[in-house]
């Protein structure tokens, strides 16, 4: 007997993945992105955060996305001046324990879990899969080739601290001290976060599948070289579709922000302005300028006699130069918080300044905005590297070795050559050929889209193999282990 559509639709939403994504805004978003592609093709989601993150993050229940809640050893809040390294030991000792609760919770109620996406940054996440006997699949939302310096290190191909002042990696172009993730490059900077990122490789053969925020021909050489090691696979630019292909008309807006935007406000002002005149200014939801790099980036956008919307988060406005926000009203905005893919979609955006930041940084290339790069720390440097060096689509901007900034007249000199003359014309036109390959990636028969099909294809396998019982039982009795396939290695 033939199945109805009902029971074929009915089949084909068995799957279920739980998304564990590193509880930051930069690293939940392109998690929520995949979970809206994986949604739309009729797999189930769930996404799993902090207890304290729930309470606080606002997140919008109607796109069809289940949350649940884990702990972090800090359910009523982190406070302040909490040490990085505690927060970190602590959701590290309390995230697998409930996570499997969180698990429990969801087959109980008739939502059994098939496999469990997570960010490497919580590397726990795969031994609870495999505890499990659950499918695990690894998200990195940094670039392949940050991630693929991360790796050397890990494996010792990449010796710390750094001795040579030309270092050479297979896969990536010529790389300076300089170049490389801030942990890297200043070896004992901040050891609990290099601990963390060089952690994501530990037991990462045991993962089903890895995948990358990122587009095959951004990172071409890269990907093609970690491929005869690993089975990389690009899923990016996680952007919304409304962005890019168009083909989830519903998805406009990550639908998770830390920070309330003033949208009415960037919005109506840049209605003002004419196309490709506005420098647009954000530093993203965790830099910290110093207040001298403040006052020479305050005075670079005044020098520069362009339009400027600035980004000051409202913990950072007392860095800005005195009465500067009055001095400058008539040619710049500067706000707390704004819709970033609204503002970098706006025909009068001529030039992102940007810390480089990789969300920001696939953000501008997706959306083909030139950037001034002024990278501050972890995988920004790298960012910056490839912005300038490999794809030719914005300049990173020197920074001063006797002052340690990057100087105001700098600062004016790269808007300059992003806005005026021949160099900024071929910035330009490289910024213009990025969006449309990051829009074919995604696109229907597109490499990324390809990707992600047939991960959809083998859930749909796997869960039909899963019964709800077996589940629970595995999850009330996490001594037991599945020898099934669903236990096997990457395909």
């Amino acid at each position: 007997m033939e199945n109805t559509g009902e029971e074929n639709n009915l089949k084909q939403q068995r799957g279920h993945c739980l998304i564990l994504p590193y509880p930051i805004q930069g690293h939940i978003n392109p998690m929520l992105q995949f979970s809206k592609r994986l949604l739309h093709k009729k797999i189930k989601i769930t996404l799993v955060v902090p207890k304290q993150l729930a309470r606080t993050m606002q997140f919008s229940s109607s796109s069809g996305i289940l949350l649940e809640t884990i702990s972090d050893g800090f359910d009523d809040g982190i406070p302040p001046g909490t040490d990085p390294e505690d927060h970190r030991a602590r959701f590290s000792e309390l995230g697998p324990q409930t996570l499997k609760e969180a698990l429990y919770r969801l087959a109980s109620a008739g939502h059994p879990v098939d496999c469990i996406v997570y960010d490497p940054f919580l590397d726990w996440g795969l031994e609870v899969a495999k505890e499990l006997g659950l499918k695990a699949a690894a998200l990195f939302t940094q670039s392949c080739a940050v991630c693929h310096i991360y790796n050397k290190v890990f494996t010792g191909e990449l010796k710390v601290p750094l001795s040579e002042d030309d270092i050479s990696i297979p896969g990536l172009p010529p790389m300076k001290p300089g170049d490389m993730p801030s942990f890297v490059s200043v070896y004992g900077s901040y050891p609990s976060f290099f601990e963390m990122v060089v952690n994501q490789f530990r037991g990462l053969e045991k993962a089903d599948w890895l995948f990358f925020n990122t587009f095959y021909k951004l990172e071409e050489e890269v990907m093609d070289y970690m491929a005869k090691f690993f089975p990389v696979k690009a899923i990016g630019p996680t952007i919304p579709s409304m962005y890019l292909d168009k083909r989830l008309p519903e998805d406009r807006e990550y639908g998770l922000s830390i920070f309330k935007p003033k949208t009415a406000a960037c919005m109506d002002w840049l209605n003002e302005r004419e196309p490709r005149s506005v420098a647009y200014v954000s530093f993203g939801s965790l830099a910290q300028l110093g207040v001298e790099q403040m006052e020479e980036l305050a005075w670079g956008l005044k020098l520069s006699g362009k339009h400027f919307l600035w980004v000051v988060r409202s913990s950072e406005e007392s860095k800005l130069p005195k009465d500067f926000a009055q001095e400058t009203s008539e040619k710049g905005l500067i706000v707390s918080w704004c819709p970033q893919l609204d503002v970098l979609a706006h025909e009068a955006i001529g030039c992102f300044i940007t810390h480089c930041g990789w969300n920001s940084t696939l953000e501008a290339s997706s959306l083909g905005v030139p950037m001034v790069a002024i990278p501050q720390w972890t995988d920004q440097s790298t960012n910056a590297k490839f912005v300038m060096d490999v794809w030719k689509m914005g300049i990173r901007a020197p920074v001063d070795q006797e002052k340690g900034v990057v100087t105001r007249e700098a600062i004016d000199d790269c808007i300059k050559q992003v806005f005026e003359g021949g160099k900024g014309e071929d910035i330009t036109k490289n910024a213009t050929k990025w969006k449309e390959l990051a829009k074919e990636a995604v696109d229907e028969g597109g490499n990324s889209d390809k990707n992600l099909e047939e991960f959809v294809t083998s859930l749909r396998s796997i869960s039909s193999q899963i019964p709800c019982k077996e589940m629970e039982a595995l999850i009330l009795d996490p001594t037991s282990t599945r020898t099934t396939t669903n236990a096997s290695s990457i395909p």
